[in-house]
């Protein structure tokens, strides 16, 4: 009987999972752990997930986990088998990603110690954007410090590298092209992709730079934070206000989650989206420079895929583009919501990051057992 391949995906307050067949990589089942932080401890949430596991392998046997990991720096990127040495690295680069690193951590961990031979591998966000050339990597700080790591890394790599390969697959011909992917969600970024491949993207040194997102702030001045700084706020008074009190929900005072958001008759509602869509347009016409042009426009994860009226307020705002949508097609959530006059072809493709994961884990596991 075929295996299993197990994928997670750690945050500080949920664990989403995923189960594949081994062989044919075909979705088993998924679903989320949540409460982690009132879990009466994290490894015996790891057990039951185990223990679930085992009951869905119809007869095989769990033959690898694959593990999502925010933050792999600058040697981190490809996937990579969970050894002592790699967990000791990524410990070492905690503190240039330490919101999203040791919840991504603590499952290796865990498992580590549960089930030392279970074959792990790491699959890195930052990865896919290795290929950002020097005038999209640097910022312009002393060189002394970007060369001590601090530059920008981009972030939702595992989901544009889902979207890139479903454009290979199934639209070769605007895949060669160039292409701006909008992975919109509770966080939020955008990747230009040229050819496939990443050239520019508006996350940098961490996932809170770039789009308005539910929470976080987005790109800002950063005078904000040296002023606030100079009212008295701690460190990390300012981080929980960047990080947790901004972005949609700063500033509607509603809610951080779309769906709210357009069902409020909040002016304040109403601002946040605007503000949203607005910042989303200006940064995609950013994009559409380092590319030398716009060919296509992919939306993906849950605004994208589900927020037809976000979509369309963002487009309409690229018509001196040759954006053109076909509105009806957009209302339904169709795969193709660009009109035939269109220049720039729109369309929206679910992601899963989950997928990317167990690919990379079986040809992990395979090239380890073969050597």
């Amino acid at each position: 009987m075929s295996g299993r391949i197990l994928t997670i995906n750690a945050g500080s307050s949920s664990l989403k999972f995923a189960l594949f067949d081994s062989e044919t990589l075909a979705e088993v089942t998924r679903g989320e752990i949540e409460a982690l932080a009132t879990a009466p401890s994290f490894p015996d949430s790891l057990r039951k997930l185990l223990d679930f596991a085992a009951a869905h392998l119809d007869g095989g046997e769990l033959s690898a986990v694959g593990h999502r990991v925010v933050f792999g720096g600058a040697s981190h990127i490809a996937p990579s088998r969970v050894t002592p040495a790699l967990l000791a690295d990524l410990d070492r680069l905690t503190p240039m990603e330490p919101l999203h690193m040791p919840h991504n951590l603590a499952p290796m961990q865990a498992i580590a110690a549960l089930q030392p031979a279970l074959a792990q591998v790491a699959c890195f966000d930052t990865a896919f954007h290795h290929t950002l050339p020097f005038v999209a990597r640097n910022f312009a700080l002393p060189r002394a410090l970007t060369e001590a790591g601090v530059r920008r890394y981009g972030f939702h790599g595992l989901s544009y590298e889902y979207i890139s390969t479903r454009l290979r697959e199934d639209f070769p011909v605007l895949a060669a092209g160039r292409v701006v992917a909008a992975h919109l969600g509770a966080g939020a970024s955008l990747c230009a992709l040229q050819g496939g491949v990443s050239v520019d993207t508006t996350t940098g040194f961490s996932a809170l730079d770039g789009l308005i997102m539910a929470t976080r702030s987005g790109r800002i001045d950063p005078g904000v934070v040296l002023y606030l700084g100079q009212q008295g706020k701690s460190f990390a008074e300012i981080e929980k206000i960047l990080y947790h009190e901004s972005g949609l929900l700063g500033i509607s005072g509603v809610s951080g989650d779309v769906r709210e958001l357009l069902a409020s008759a909040d002016p304040h509602a109403q601002e946040a989206l605007e503000l949203f869509t607005y910042r989303t347009a200006c940064e995609i016409g950013g994009l559409a420079v380092a590319l030398g042009g716009l060919d296509g426009l992919v939306f993906t994860a849950g605004i994208g895929e589900h927020a037809p009226a976000i979509r369309a307020a963002i487009c309409a705002r690229l018509g001196w583009m040759g954006v053109v949508l076909d509105l009806a097609a957009n209302d339904a959530n169709a795969a193709l919501i660009s009109a035939p006059a269109s220049r720039v072809e729109v369309r929206v493709i679910a992601t899963n990051e989950e997928a990317m994961i167990a690919k990379h884990t079986k040809k992990i596991k395979e090239a380890v057992a073969f050597l």
